[in-house]
């Protein structure tokens, strides 16, 4: 039910994501960098990338200014999200956008690398977490990365009440108490199932990833991944 609420507010919310987005999430576009800046890969690598909840295209959007050659695949649940990422990014050539839900992709060793970006924290318990790392784990070739750039839940009550916290600080802004607690901090109630990183990483783990790293963290933002 999360998710599907999730969708439908992607659906709707597509034409003002652009604006709101970088309003609500704190370091947004800093956020995306440092998952980009992650890719191990030479400048000019010729790259098979799936971006997975790809959204409007703001991180294929990086990753193509960073890898001209690479071939991006946008995937992403809500078809009007795609249409504004076709829009965003029609002077960039070989990206193609596929309409789809990660939660059912089944690739073989397709790509160099996946990468996310506030999408994953939408699935509603571990076990789903971990049924979708194991298939991103199987989409990548050997020495494939995956970077997930994500919301992360504390690690205890106090951590966890001082990220929201500072992501209410961070909002204040841009918006009113009042749009704050009855929009965004329900949406967050409602919809958005973080875990902490050490969630994260032993999920990463039992799916077979190495080298698993956090790549940037500002409270309950955190961008992480490993390599197959």
């Amino acid at each position: 039910m999360a998710e599907e609420n999730a969708r439908k507010h992607f659906d709707k919310d597509a034409e003002e994501y652009d604006g709101f987005i970088p309003k609500v999430v704190p370091y947004y576009y800093e956020k995306i960098m440092a998952l980009v800046n992650a890719l191990p890969f030479p400048d000019d690598s010729s790259l098979e990338i799936l971006d997975l909840g790809s959204g409007t295209g703001a991180v294929t959007r990086v990753i193509k200014e960073r890898y001209p050659e690479a071939r991006v695949t946008c995937l992403d649940v809500s078809e009007n999200m795609l249409a504004k990422a076709e829009e965003r990014l029609n002077n960039f050539r070989g990206i193609t956008f596929v309409p789809g839900d990660f939660n059912s992709i089944e690739y073989e060793e397709e790509y160099d690398a996946v990468v996310t970006s506030l999408a994953l924290h939408h699935l509603g318990s571990e076990a789903k977490k971990l049924e979708n790392y194991r298939r991103i784990y199987r989409a990548l070739k050997p020495g494939g990365v995956f970077y997930n750039a994500d919301v992360v839940a504390g690690p205890g009550s106090y951590l966890e009440a001082l990220y929201i916290e500072k992501w209410k600080e961070f909002m204040r802004k841009s918006f009113s108490e009042e749009e704050i607690e009855n929009e965004w901090l329900r949406r967050h109630a409602e919809e958005d199932h973080p875990v902490s990183l050490h969630i994260h990483f032993k999920l990463l783990q039992e799916a077979g990833f190495k080298e698993i790293e956090v790549v940037w963290k500002y409270y309950h933002g955190a961008v992480f991944g490993g390599v197959r």
